[in-house]
């Protein structure tokens, strides 16, 4: 992998859109399900009977996501990481 170029803001602007695309689904089915399991856990209180069931779903669901957003941020630092290494 060859280091980016980023001698002007034009090309330092088109590394930052590169960066922003590594682990982009991950982080976004991360984000959905943070929200999700969000609702879940605060709906649980009024759920009735199936509450105690959504309210471990959303906790599951906040675990994962968290895991997910975390992944993606492991993914585009070590991205980063080798393109900023010189290779010749």
């Amino acid at each position: 992998m060859t280091r980016p170029d980023l001698s002007d803001a034009e090309k330092v602007a088109k590394y930052r859109a590169e960066l922003r695309a590594v682990g982009r689904n991950q982080r976004l089915a991360g984000f959905g399900l943070v929200i999700a399991g969000a609702i879940a856990v605060w709906a649980a209180a009024s759920a009735g009977p199936v509450g105690p069931m959504l309210q471990w779903a959303g906790y599951a669901a906040l675990t994962l996501g968290w895991a997910l957003m975390l992944a993606a941020i492991f993914l585009r630092t070590r991205y980063h990481r080798q393109r900023m290494r010189e290779t010749n």
